[in-house]
């Protein structure tokens, strides 16, 4: 069986993703739009609609054309967004980098999405700088990098802004024409570039629109990367379509995050599961008046309920929501709903509009199943992506003839069709032929008061048997043994999930979006 969103569909929204996040603009033209949370810097709607107006003029006289590549490679920052709509403006594609890239990565990034601009700050310069020498190396070369401050040598964006040349008008096609090329995190592999047209971005912010929308000068804090598709829909383009006011963070430091939302009085918090448990356990967090908070979500990566129900109590709120969805899907396909008085603990909520979802075995049948049963979550809409750039393979593995996206996750729909994801179906441990989700055992560990945090893999032994083993982080001045976590551990599992080997690090490896990089645990092994 399929499951329906219980939400009115909507018409997909064939619109470039400029026009469906400013095109309303003069609405709340003197509306404050971005904030620099260091500095106070405003832009109001009004501004950051004509700055994005004139840095699309700037980079068609650069030479940038529809369908180009353009590499956004910075932290956040008031310009961000400058860049990222002036660069759609101009008919181009912007391929979303990380900002934490060594050379090498962004040279692989740029390669890879035949990116031939690069906009970055001062900064990362050097990085930039080295990329580009090694494409050009290759007879590929970068034909300019541009600064979004001030570098001697590099145009600025207030060189772009400058510019008294036409607006571009590149007739767009939101259904085909890619918006974004954001790579999906490579928490288990190699990232790939994924297609996201402008009709999938815009129709995704219409899909969330009943479950979860802000309002006119709403505060919301962006700390979440821009670069990652989560920053990038909830922190930009769906607030920013609503007139909302998003403060902006270059990275999430817990002092300066707590100083901004008293000082701001921010009253949305987008989240991932590091930041909940520093809300949840950190001292600091008692220093500071977040009374003015009204809502945090989570996504990303999965958020233990125990968790998210401590993190509440402590910040006054009745809960934590959380939503779910993925690069691929553009990325969002469940939020628990704002309204909702009596959501059940754990849940990523409910069916966006116009989604379908499957629920299929995992014994390699592919049966749908029913409501209360585990499976793999295949998805069906108009948020789907188009593929992976330049992987025709790895796009038929992921999405197949009948529109399906499957996604390699595991998770089970109650009665009211509330969804609760439980592990990946690549990272299940096999353990005497019985599954183990890592998940459910960092869960458990979280809940140790001298566990700052914890990640479970699968080991292979000399048998060929996989086993789980734990990688903890100690809480300060703990001396919690080895012998301690397994039996902790074993007090409260079946025999066949126990912890067979623990490992204590200073911390764990997490990709900018808070997800687990188990492939950097695996390396360890």
């Amino acid at each position: 069986m399929a499951f329906r969103s219980d939400y009115p569909d909507i018409e997909p929204l064939d619109l470039p993703i400029h026009d469906a996040v400013l095109g309303d603009f003069a609405a709340h033209a003197d509306v404050p739009a971005l904030i620099d949370g260091l500095t106070g810097q405003s832009v109001s709607y009004a501004q950051l609609d004509g700055a994005s107006r004139r840095c699309a003029a700037g980079l068609a006289e650069a030479g940038v054309r529809k369908g180009d590549r353009i590499a956004l490679f910075s932290p956040n920052t008031v310009a961000y967004p400058i860049a990222f709509y002036g660069a759609t403006r101009a008919g181009a594609t912007v391929t979303t980098v990380s900002s934490l890239s060594t050379a090498a990565e962004l040279a692989g990034q740029l390669r890879d999405s035949g990116a031939r601009w690069i906009i970055t700050i001062s900064l990362f310069l050097p990085v930039a700088t080295e990329a580009a020498k090694a494409l050009a190396a290759e007879g590929s070369p970068v034909e300019e990098i541009f600064v979004c401050d001030q570098a001697e040598g590099h145009r600025s964006l207030a060189d772009l802004l400058a510019c008294t040349g036409p607006e571009p008008t590149p007739e767009i096609d939101p259904a085909t024409d890619i918006a974004v090329l954001p790579y999906s995190s490579g928490t288990t592999g190699l990232p790939k570039g994924v297609m996201l047209s402008h009709r999938n971005i815009s129709s995704n912010l219409l899909q969330t629109d009943a479950v979860h929308a802000t309002g006119e000068g709403e505060r919301i804090l962006a700390v979440l990367p821009f670069f990652h598709i989560y920053g990038l829909t909830s922190l930009l383009n769906h607030p920013l379509r609503s007139g909302s006011t998003v403060v902006v963070l270059p990275r999430f430091d817990l002092e300066q995050f707590l100083r901004t939302i008293q000082d701001q009085r921010i009253e949305g918090v987008f989240a991932a599961p590091p930041i909940v448990l520093a809300l949840a356990k950190h001292p600091l967090v008692d220093q500071y008046d977040l009374s003015s908070i009204r809502y945090v979500l989570s996504a990303a990566a999965p958020l233990d309920a125990e968790l998210a129900a401590t993190a509440a109590r402590r910040l006054g709120l009745e809960r934590i929501h959380q939503g779910y969805g993925m690069t691929e899907l553009s990325p969002v396909t469940h939020v628990v709903p704002l309204d909702d008085p009596n959501p059940p603990a754990g849940t990523v909520g409910r069916l966006v509009a116009s989604t379908e979802l499957r629920v299929t075995a995992l014994d390699g049948s592919g049966a749908d199943l029913g409501v209360g049963e585990r499976g793999e979550l295949l998805f069906r809409g108009p948020q789907v992506m188009r593929g992976y750039f330049g992987r025709k393979s790895e796009t038929d593995a992921m999405i197949d003839p009948d529109g399906w996206l499957h996604t390699g996750d595991v998770g089970v729909v109650d009665e009211r069709g509330y969804l609760f994801v439980v592990d990946r179906v690549k990272e299940l441990i096999k353990y005497k032929g019985y599954q183990v989700a890592p998940a459910e055992l960092e869960a458990l560990l979280l809940t140790h008061p001298e566990v700052a945090d914890a990640a479970v893999i699968g080991v292979t032994g000399a048998d060929g048997e996989e086993r789980p083993k734990a990688f903890v982080v100690r809480t300060p001045g703990s001396g919690l043994t080895e012998q301690q976590v397994g039996d902790f551990v074993a007090g409260q599992v079946a025999p066949y999930k126990k912890v067979r080997a623990v490992e204590f690090i200073d911390q764990v490896p997490k990709s900018a979006a808070g997800k687990i990089l188990r492939r950097q645990l695996r390396d360890r092994t």
